[in-house]
């Protein structure tokens, strides 16, 4: 119930307005975004890396509803590239981004081109690009351009989400030689006829999505908290014979550091999702809906306060 009505929370303008408005709040943001600019957004993947650990950052907004809007955000990664390469951080981040914020909703061409621009702008930084996930509408444009962008840019990466129908299908397709998928629980409401709903039955599809992916010739990026997958993880690796630096794992920023650590230390690749920007909200309450321990710790926080 409580993942959602923070769902449904993140689509609430009214809502949004409320919390975005109350004082207390953006400090406890900075637990799970470190900041709206590119200067604190650098501070923070240099401290993952002196920690050991790898980056791949989001440049939050969401809704994008123009070619102008569109634009701005596809600058915006230009400038972040170029930023990163000046900071000497490419080597160890890359960049996440959602297709609907280079305006796919509403012309698939254009976000191909912006996509594109910022592919582009990435290898010539030397770094790389993942395609994040969304609602299950967007899925089959995602994987589309997807297809386009690694016909000149193959390093090219993609997210995909364990609880849909579909995934599975889609890991199978998705297992070539070095190519980079993301693989994570999901995040978003979606229906019965499309999606797992229970947990058992989200953790068993990833699971069977993980075997996939780690049995074929890419390179798996697992992406989860669950100590349970990302024990499953560790042991299909070394029972597959993978070479440490052949898969990764992936968390959150902000999100069991400690275990970010550990595994770091164990001598696996661990990359951090790092998301800024002052479009914080739609973000926020997702991370809030995935993990009944986020919920506590922000209403702790708050009340502390």
């Amino acid at each position: 119930m409580l993942r959602k009505l923070f769902l449904a929370m993140a689509r609430n303008d009214t809502m949004q307005r409320m919390i975005v408005s109350f004082p207390p709040t953006q400090s406890v943001v900075h637990r799970f975004i470190p900041g709206a600019t590119v200067d604190e957004c650098l501070a923070s993947v240099t401290h993952l890396r002196d920690a050991g650990l790898l980056a791949t950052i989001d440049y939050l907004g969401e809704d994008t509803l123009s070619a102008d809007q569109a634009a701005a955000t596809r600058d915006a990664y230009l400038d972040l590239l170029k930023r990163l390469d000046e900071a000497g951080l490419t080597k160890y981040a890359e960049v996440s981004v959602k297709l609907t914020a280079l305006g796919s909703a509403f012309d698939p061409e254009l976000a191909y081109a912006n996509a594109s621009a910022i592919a582009d702008a990435a290898a010539a930084h030397g770094t790389t690009v993942t395609l994040d996930a969304e609602d299950h509408t967007t899925t089959d444009d995602t994987l589309a351009i997807l297809a386009r962008l690694r016909e000149t840019h193959p390093e090219t990466g993609i997210v995909v989400q364990a609880y849909l129908n579909r995934t599975l299908a889609d890991c199978e397709h998705l297992t070539d030689h070095g190519s980079r998928v993301r693989l994570c629980k999901g995040a978003y409401a979606e229906p019965a006829t499309v999606a797992h709903q229970g947990q058992a039955e989200v953790s068993k599809a990833f699971l069977e999505c993980l075997k996939v992916l780690m049995q074929g010739r890419g390179y798996p990026m697992v992406a989860s908290h669950d100590p349970a997958m990302i024990a499953a993880a560790e042991e299909l690796a070394m029972g597959l014979g993978r070479a440490s630096d052949s898969y990764e794992f992936q968390m959150l920023y902000g999100i069991r550091t400690d275990e970010q650590r550990r595994l770091a230390d164990a001598g696996h690749q661990v990359r951090v999702y790092v998301p800024f920007g002052s479009q914080w909200y739609g973000y926020f309450m997702r991370r809030l809906a995935e993990r009944p321990a986020n919920v506590a710790f922000f209403a702790r926080a708050l009340v502390g306060r």
